[in-house]
């Protein structure tokens, strides 16, 4: 019976990042439920008001900020797998 390798693992650069990239991408929607969070823990002084104005414009400002962060993402990620296809392709 023969032990563990210990030969290094050696990853790929490119499917190295395109794994943290979709690792971003599946974390993008917990970041956005604990920023949706935090108003939630504004004190005000109304006793009936939790949320103001300012309240409304961070939920939409995170909103805006998911949105824009997922296009990025999905960006890189669709130009990392052509990259990655036509590496294959050419085999």
């Amino acid at each position: 019976m023969t032990g563990p390798s210990k030969t290094p693992v050696f990853l790929q650069r490119a499917s190295y990042r395109q794994r943290r990239l979709r690792d971003g991408a599946k974390l993008v929607p917990f970041l956005g439920i604990i920023l949706w969070l935090i108003p939630l823990a504004w004190q005000n002084e109304g006793a009936g008001e939790r949320v103001g104005s300012w309240g409304v414009l961070y939920v939409f400002g995170v909103w805006v900020l998911l949105i824009v962060l997922a296009a990025a993402l999905s960006s890189r990620l669709r130009s990392d797998a052509s990259i990655s296809d036509q590496g294959t392709s050419e085999e």
